[in-house]
């Protein structure tokens, strides 16, 4: 299965569907591990193939790079790279678009998943001037990898390809009215008065990546402004204000160089320690997997079973978190019911349902261990999220696994069991109903298998479904399912945990059975729900959110429109520290988040790391 790490609506509503899902496209066949390659991952060509960009590069020349002055990571790209394109939707690594990714192209403010908190970058400060402006200082230091300086005329131009044309941040501007230069060295963002929303608006100053105008306009007149030219681009040497430029790329790897001129010197301190970054394509999970074990990978972001067995014997081998579950939680995968099927359409039915699924299981099992115990929610069980909602006020509506709890709930309603141990409830058997994610999605379909192994102890028939992914896509979108598996909004943001709250319970502009839905797949519908969720954006004062969020989380509890199934961590952060030492883990003080050294403030990491 292919984790999402961030899911953010700034992604087209048109497409959200399958982005706010943590599987995506079907992965490498040799990939055999529980995890599929991530979002930004280029599908792999075929032995004989050679992208388009390869052809620019030296593919004679290795370009080897000194170990000592080199880190390798992998987990982020499973085939050739075509282009470093960053709108053409599928850019070579380090080239991405969600994942706050920062060696080339920066954005303004890096998010910390620690706390929740955006921290200074190519932006010094932000702040509401008023309720509909948000004001951006930009840091007079910045200036792109070519020597121009970074402006206030960048960061327009940057938003403004988004209202321009169908890519990636175009539905910011569902939010945004317009975005005006204020002098050089700052920007107003102002907002749609006829749809403001404060969350997004500030999401966006974390993950749009600035473009250079000096550099784009001349490709946008070169493409005569048409968005599948722009899209064919290559840019093979990226013009950004990141600490990193491109070095080397073939069918094998891809390589980056430090900067010396890196503006962010003044920042930070120091120059980013190492002087290259490599990305070994590697064919699937266990050559990875290998690789950095024997120490010629430092950072790994792919799934690796049983990590624990990775450091017996002493290897310097670390994950984030000393114990288990090793890695912080980015997102729930969770089933979601239909409301309009018989019997599914009952809450406490659902809720017994939610009472006897083996949790511990679906984590031992389908993640390895990777995920902490259930605490039902709208919020993940961490730091930057729990927060937002009264812990002690949810509890008594939180349930655990409990199969003689979930028994007497069904006895209580009055759901007999037949001859053949399956319950019937007002006329309706309790089943064969279907729970469906992808095929080959592997840890979703052991996730599932264990689903309906815990209902047929409660006397509810669930049979597992494992169709190909465009057909899962659609039956998702359309309502044509009984229960169904995907992931509600995962990944850090200013938005959150209310994206993922809108992604599962907002019912306004959700259509009927039948027609496409990008968001609350199952049809839940909960006014009172939907006012939450409109007036959540517009507020400022903590109290009143934390009110408002646990109030939401209230309905969830008692209606159960969706049940998470595990935490999954955002990303797969696994350091070997035979050549490079430091890398950050909790406790030590830093406050650098395991965004693999890349992402946000994540990047910190390449700081503190040394030989």
């Amino acid at each position: 299965m292919k984790f999402q790490k961030v899911v953010h609506p700034i992604l087209t509503l048109a497409a959200a569907a399958v982005f706010f899902a943590g599987c995506e496209s079907t992965p490498p066949p040799s990939v055999t591990q529980s995890s599929q390659p991530p979002k930004d991952s280029a599908q792999p060509a075929t032995a004989s193939a050679t992208p388009a960009a390869t052809q620019e590069a030296k593919t004679t020349d290795a370009k080897e790079t000194p170990r000592n002055e080199t880190m390798y990571i992998n987990g982020l790209q499973w085939g050739a790279p075509t282009n470093f394109n960053l709108i053409s939707g599928n850019p070579g690594f380090p080239i991405n678009y969600g994942d706050s990714r920062e060696l080339i192209y920066e954005t303004l403010f890096m998010i910390n998943q620690l706390d929740g908190k955006m921290e200074p970058l190519l932006g010094t400060k932000y702040s509401w001037t008023d309720d509909m402006t948000l004001r951006i200082e930009l840091n007079k230091d910045a200036k792109w990898s070519d020597g121009k300086p970074f402006t206030a005329d960048d960061v327009v131009y940057t938003y403004k390809l988004g209202q321009k044309y169908d890519i990636n941040w175009k539905s910011y501007w569902t939010y945004i009215q317009d975005v005006v230069a204020d002098g050089t060295n700052a920007v107003n963002i102002k907002l749609n008065p006829k749809n403001p929303n404060k969350l997004t608006v500030l999401e966006s100053i974390e993950i749009i990546p600035m473009l250079p105008k000096h550099i784009w306009e001349e490709l946008e007149k070169k493409s005569n402004n048409d968005l599948a030219t722009l899209r064919k681009e290559i840019n093979p040497d990226p013009v950004g204000t990141g600490p990193y430029k491109m070095y080397f790329y073939n069918d094998q790897k891809i390589v980056v160089q430090r900067d010396d001129n890196y503006w962010g010197k003044a920042l930070f301190g120091k120059l980013p320690a190492p002087k290259y970054i490599a990305h070994i394509i590697y064919k699937d999970n266990a050559a990875g997997d290998l690789a950095f074990k024997n120490g010629q990978v430092d950072m790994s972001q792919q799934f690796t079973p049983q990590v624990w067995n990775m450091w017996k014997g002493g290897a310097p081998i670390k994950t984030f978190l000393k114990d288990a579950p090793y890695y912080l939680p980015g997102s729930m995968p969770s089933i979601f019911f239909n409301m309009s099927k018989k019997g599914l359409d009952n809450a406490d039915v659902r809720r017994a349902i939610a009472m006897s699924i083996d949790y511990k299981k679906v984590s031992d099992l389908a993640m390895s261990g990777y995920s902490a115990a259930m605490q039902p929610s709208l919020t993940l069980n961490s730091d930057s999220e729990s927060k937002y909602v009264d812990q002690a006020a949810i509890k008594p509506l939180q349930w655990t696994t409990d199969v003689k709890a979930a028994n007497d709930l069904l006895d209580k309603i009055g759901a007999k069991k037949g001859a053949d141990g399956i319950r019937v409830l007002n006329g309706t058997r309790l089943g064969p109903f279907e729970v469906e994610c992808p095929y080959g999605w592997s840890d979703w379909n052991a996730s599932l298998e264990i689903v309906a192994q815990s209902a047929k102890a409660i006397g509810i028939e669930i049979r597992t479904k494992f169709p190909e992914a465009p057909v899962w896509t659609n039956d998702l979108q359309t309502g044509k399912f009984d229960i169904i598996m995907n992931t509600p909004a995962g990944g850090v943001s200013p938005s959150q945990p209310w994206n993922r709250a809108r992604t599962i319970m907002y019912s306004n502009g959700v259509p009927g059975i039948g027609e496409m839905a990008f968001w609350n797949w199952g049809r839940y519908k909960n006014e009172k729900a939907d006012a939450i969720i409109d007036k959540i954006p517009t507020i400022s004062d903590e109290a009143q959110l934390k009110q408002l969020y646990t109030d939401l989380t209230k309905m969830w509890l008692t209606d159960i429109p969706s049940i998470p199934l595990m935490y999954r961590p955002w990303k797969f952060y696994t350091v070997n520290e035979t050549v490079w030492k430091g890398f950050p883990v909790q406790g030590d003080g830093s406050n650098t988040p395991p965004q693999i050294a890349i992402d946000g403030a994540g990047v910190k990491a390449l700081y503190q790391i040394h030989n």
